[in-house]
């Protein structure tokens, strides 16, 4: 799976978490980007992630993502 099929559905995840279907993510979009975006949403976030992905996250690889891309670039190392 490229990147970009990778980022097409972690961009519909984000509009299904946020409830916001014009939104658009990029790689640099990060959590001070959207404002409802809060631990809670974080934690809805990576969970339909690893739903969508099939996959499962350690909890040190979440809390050192700084953005979208290296969230996409870690789905990617998993997959």
């Amino acid at each position: 799976m490229t990147h970009e099929q990778i980022m097409e559905k972690v961009q519909q995840i984000f509009r299904e978490v946020f409830d916001d279907d014009s939104l658009v993510i990029t790689d640099s979009t990060n959590s001070s980007d959207i404002e409802d975006w809060d631990s809670l949403e974080h934690i809805a976030l990576v969970v339909s992630m690893e739903k969508e992905f099939d996959l499962k996250f350690d909890l040190k690889e979440v809390n050192e993502l700084a953005n979208v891309g290296e969230m996409v670039d870690l789905i990617a190392s998993k997959l």
